[in-house]
């Protein structure tokens, strides 16, 4: 397994840390743990892409499980944010079925021997997910009630963009493959 596979698992690994850093109360500083795990798992990303591609280290296992990684991070950062009431469910239900759309697309076109990789509006989106999620991970308007509304009108406006992101980057796939949708019979 080269470095950027390697980078990628190591993403999916930190994810039950960050969970039990933000969601267990007793853990003092939990919510900065979590940040800090969350970033790291997000540079993670950042990297691996950019050591793949710069030392020709792409492979089938990176294309697919790359992508997954970031949508296993992201989506359970979400969930454990609308508990904390930080996000509205129904905003990351349209998100994570964006993800299920995307994946069942995928295995479509993996079972005829295409492989899709991230596209340009997926990276971007999930860009914007990562820093969004870092954002109302840390909840700044608890240290700053002076300044809350205007950080919670900024939190409100990142979640929007992101939906944006999220429907625009599922219309890029679907326009850009749709191909794979006629040859694997649908």
């Amino acid at each position: 397994m080269n470095l950027p596979n390697k980078l990628t698992v190591f993403r999916v690994i930190l994810i039950p840390f960050f969970l039990v850093a933000f969601m267990v109360p007793a853990i003092p500083a939990g919510k900065w743990i979590a940040v800090a795990i969350f970033a790291i798992a997000s540079l993670t990303d950042l990297f691996d892409g950019k050591i793949a591609r710069k030392y020709n280290l792409v492979t089938d296992f990176g294309k697919f499980m790359d992508p997954l990684a970031d949508k296993l991070l992201v989506c359970s950062a979400m969930i454990a944010l609308i508990e904390l009431d930080r996000i509205p469910a129904w905003i990351v239900i349209v998100i994570i079925a964006r993800e299920f759309i995307i994946s069942g697309f995928r295995l479509v076109a993996a079972d005829n021997g295409i492989v899709i990789a991230a596209s340009y509006w997926g990276k971007f989106k999930t860009a914007f997910q990562m820093f969004m999620v870092i954002l109302l991970i840390m909840n700044l308007s608890e240290n700053f009630p002076n300044a809350s509304q205007g950080i919670q009108i900024a939190e409100q406006i990142l979640i929007y963009i992101s939906l944006a992101l999220t429907i625009i980057s599922l219309i890029d796939y679907l326009v850009k493959n749709h191909k794979v949708l006629t040859q694997g019979g649908m």
